[in-house]
């Protein structure tokens, strides 16, 4: 037993999880997922060419949604071939190293992503806060460097959890819950002291994902007031109609990801279903 605890697997892969009792079906189930797969790919790309080829759309609510699309688009590609893979040919095996790099891309697009969500809720504040000084605010100069630092914070924020799960040994059951690779699901099955990347993996979200959250909702609680200022009733619907959109966008993306932060951390073994529609929810819906 002491030597079996003392090392990793000898084959160094990981088991990814499908629907448990559904592996009859499989290759039904994979064809909601390649409609979704397709839909999210054309979708955005076609958003991406509208944007870039109508230059009356060079505007900084269409160069943030520009770059939601982006993201999403990342998101997809990092999550849907594994997941498919599954669904259509029965490949579950992943090795340890392309598990930690999937999580590490994964977790940084979910990163970047909330914090485009800022950006958009920041530009429909500035827009209807401060309308007269939304073009010298907003400038593309700026606007790049926004983006920027989205990108960097996602990509540094994430690059230390790969590397703490490497130095963890995996010897209990290789199987993963859900079709990808994300870090809560990954440290569950080490039988090393999880608790320094349990510490990081929550501070991380609480100081991202949490702050964008909060920092969207204050934005809007803003909004509000300033639409409720409004005299005029038209004016007003036209400008809460501006957000209603982003807010979607950011319902879609919050939502599922808080619960399923709480299942893994809380109710895992009394909602093992939820936890995997979760799962597919937060990382597919999004995009399509």
């Amino acid at each position: 037993m002491s030597a079996v605890n003392d090392t990793k697997f000898n084959a160094a892969v990981f088991l990814l999880g499908g629907i448990p009792g559904q592996e009859d079906v499989h290759l039904w189930i994979s064809i909601p997922f390649c409609l979704m797969y397709v839909i999210s790919i054309v979708g955005n790309s076609v958003i991406l060419f509208i944007i870039k080829t109508d230059p009356s759309l060079h505007e900084p609510m269409y160069i943030f949604l520009s770059t939601l699309a982006i993201t999403d688009l990342a998101l997809s590609i990092s999550t849907m071939p594994t997941t498919l893979r599954i669904y259509l040919f029965n490949t579950r095996e992943i090795s340890l190293n392309a598990c930690f790099a999937q999580l590490f891309f994964i977790h940084s697009f979910e990163c970047i992503e909330s914090s485009v969500l800022l950006l958009m809720a920041f530009d429909r504040f500035i827009a209807i806060c401060d309308p007269l000084r939304y073009a010298s605010i907003l400038t593309l100069p700026r606007i790049g460097k926004m983006g920027l630092l989205c990108v960097l914070r996602g990509m540094a924020v994430m690059l230390p959890l790969p590397f703490l799960l490497q130095q963890f040994r995996y010897c209990r059951s290789n199987v993963l819950s859900h079709c990808y690779c994300i870090n809560q699901d990954v440290m569950k099955i080490a039988c090393s002291d999880i608790r320094v990347n349990s510490i990081y993996g929550l501070s991380v979200t609480l100081l991202t994902e949490g702050l964008d959250s909060l920092l969207i909702f204050l934005s809007y609680v803003m909004i509000l007031k300033t639409v409720l200022s409004i005299t005029s009733h038209a004016e007003c619907l036209r400008a809460l109609n501006t957000c209603v959109s982003h807010l979607c966008a950011v319902l879609l993306f919050y939502t599922p990801m808080i619960g399923l932060s709480v299942v893994h951390r809380r109710g895992e073994g009394s909602f093992p279903f939820l936890k995997i529609i979760l799962g597919y929810i937060s990382l597919l819906v999004p995009p399509l």
